[in-house]
């Protein structure tokens, strides 16, 4: 199968709006579409069976229903259906590691409610290697995104501490084919020495943004080489990243987020910056694993 988008399905409002958004990106990026339901209850596919006793019929079913209606939005698309009888966990992670890219539904903005397939989304974005979205079903008609060219664009959160070309590439990349505006955010909280009885010295944050506009500046120097016709704005936010971060995204087409792809045994798999992302941001959010 050539170079594909996957994106899991489970039948909920969430995974076919998160199947409609893979489909419009998989376009953009001409990539084909693997459609991926994953359950252990699934049999064996028999040569001929009455649907009111085939296992596999509701399944079958949901499949059809979404490549018919993906491909009726996209005719030259290659949308290609899977059904796995195996754990949805696993067959996804075994998808993401395929895959340009993984697209997943998601639902709730707090921290208390779940995501696809239950407690199964949240495990899959801190493991997979290859970058993975996660999409809410509110996103105006029929769960589509914007078009192209919107106010929105997309903003990318950087943390300035270490390597991120994995995050920058998939950042400026994803702006150059939607042809919108990159805007980068970097959260930072005010230093305790800069608080005064009289309130905040201005000149340690002016220092903190003038560190920080350097470290931009450099981070960003090879990306708008490469990508000369993204336009990019920076943005410096003196608040918690976390904040500042899901407040950059209102109105975004795509907010993404880095992950470290390597932890210490004991440490959480998703920083507090990607955490709140997928959380609260209202747009689509990509968690992409970076060195």
């Amino acid at each position: 199968m050539e170079q594909a988008l996957t994106v899991g399905l489970d039948g909920s409002p969430e995974s076919l709006a998160a199947a409609r958004w893979a489909a419009d990106e998989a376009e953009r990026r001409n990539l084909a579409l693997r459609l991926l339901h994953a359950w252990p209850l699934l049999t064996p596919e028999p040569t001929r069976i009455p649907a009111e006793i085939d296992q596999n019929y509701w399944a079958k079913r949901l499949m059809h229903n979404a490549q018919a209606e993906l491909q009726a939005r996209h005719p030259g698309l290659t949308v290609v259906g899977n059904l796995v009888a195996d754990d949805a966990q696993k067959a996804l992670l075994q998808a993401s590691s395929e895959s340009e890219m993984l697209v997943l539904g998601s639902r709730g903005l707090t921290p208390v409610e779940s995501y696809f397939l239950g407690d199964i989304s949240m495990p899959v974005v801190a493991r997979a290697e290859r970058p993975v979205v996660l999409v809410r079903a509110e996103r105006g008609e029929e769960g589509r995104a914007p078009e192209s060219g919107s106010a929105g664009g997309v903003v990318v959160a950087l943390k300035l501490h270490g390597p991120c070309d994995d995050l920058l590439e998939f950042a400026f990349t994803t702006a150059a084919v939607r042809g919108v505006p990159l805007r980068a955010v970097h959260g930072r909280s005010v230093p305790i020495h800069a608080y005064a009885p009289w309130g905040v010295d201005h000149t340690v944050t002016h220092e903190v943004r003038q560190e920080a506009q350097k470290g931009l500046s450099q981070a960003f120097r090879p990306w708008r080489e490469k990508f000369p016709g993204v336009v990019v704005a920076e943005a410096i936010r003196l608040d918690s990243p976390a904040r500042a971060v899901v407040g950059a995204a209102a109105g975004a087409e795509l907010l993404v987020v880095g992950r470290r792809k390597h932890h210490p045994p004991l440490a959480p798999r998703l920083g507090p910056v990607a955490q709140a992302a997928a959380h609260h941001a209202r747009c689509p959010v990509a968690v992409v694993p970076h060195d």
